[in-house]
């Protein structure tokens, strides 16, 4: 099969799978197989009018396709939640705002390297995701259900190593729900969320500590400056090169990044 096939492949069975729709699986199999045969073939997919066809097969085609379209679009949004994406990104966006450089990284470079850090932390769980569910699913030994149950497990079993325990009583509660007896039967529509609230909590948390040593530096020149009758002086100008050459010189970016990396070992 074909690189293009094989992505299409996967993006449809992990957009069905962390959305914890069966039935969108199934409606997006016979879309697939259509797109595998054709990367088989070397050919395009057309869409074509025919008479010999009932009406009805036309439109349950065309549904069909809406919906996988419609599970790519969101995958995006995917990552962006329920990976490590969000606790990075936010916690990049604390030190530029630390650091009083707001055009320095610039927000394209910070998306980038958030982006390729989660693909760094979530290779394992791609792996696994390929190994279980989309190889046996392209090789014909698993239909796209199996695919979709397998393809879930890797991203719930991350997920549930990195969300807090009050986090998932929260929404549980909410919903008024039965809680689980276990972790490992906490229910996907309550995992999601819960997950995000627990990344967003710990990304502050690490921003906290990343501005105390910078708003000391803030706090310092400003009064030393105010001590020498410098007042008109802005404490930031004078503030802004000190904290740039003290996060180099403690080579910030190693210390920062390689705590990211390690918050998320289980």
């Amino acid at each position: 099969m074909k690189p293009s096939a094989k992505v299409l492949l996967t993006a449809t069975v992990l957009a069905a799978g962390v959305l914890g729709l069966p039935d969108l699986a199934h409606a997006a199999q016979p879309a697939t197989d259509i797109a595998a045969a054709a990367a088989e073939e070397g050919g395009a997919i057309l869409t074509t009018f025919d008479p010999a066809l009932p009406p009805q097969s036309g439109a349950q085609s065309a549904l069909r396709i809406l919906i996988m379209m419609t599970a790519l679009s969101l995958l995006p949004a995917l990552v962006m939640t329920m990976t490590s994406f969000a606790r990075i990104v936010i916690v990049f966006s604390f030190l530029k705002q630390a650091l009083g450089v707001q055009g320095m990284p610039p927000t394209q470079i910070i998306v980038g390297m958030s982006l390729f850090l989660t693909f760094f932390i979530m290779a394992p769980v791609g792996e696994r995701i390929h190994s279980e569910a989309i190889e046996p699913l392209v090789e014909n030994q698993i239909s796209m259900m199996d695919a979709v149950e397998k393809a879930k497990a890797p991203m719930a079993g991350f997920m549930l190593s990195q969300v807090a325990d009050k986090d998932l009583r929260l929404f549980y509660d909410i919903s008024k729900r039965a809680r689980p007896q276990t972790r490992e039967d906490v229910e996907f529509i309550v995992l999601v969320p819960a997950f995000i609230l627990s990344e967003v909590r710990i990304a502050f948390q690490m921003g906290f500590l990343v501005l105390i040593p910078f708003m000391v530096i803030d706090l310092i020149v400003g009064s030393v400056l105010m001590s020498m009758g410098m007042m008109m002086l802005p404490p930031t100008l004078i503030a802004l090169p000190i904290k740039v050459m003290l996060f180099v010189l403690a080579d910030g970016w190693a210390l920062l990044i390689g705590s990211l990396v390690r918050s998320f070992s289980t």
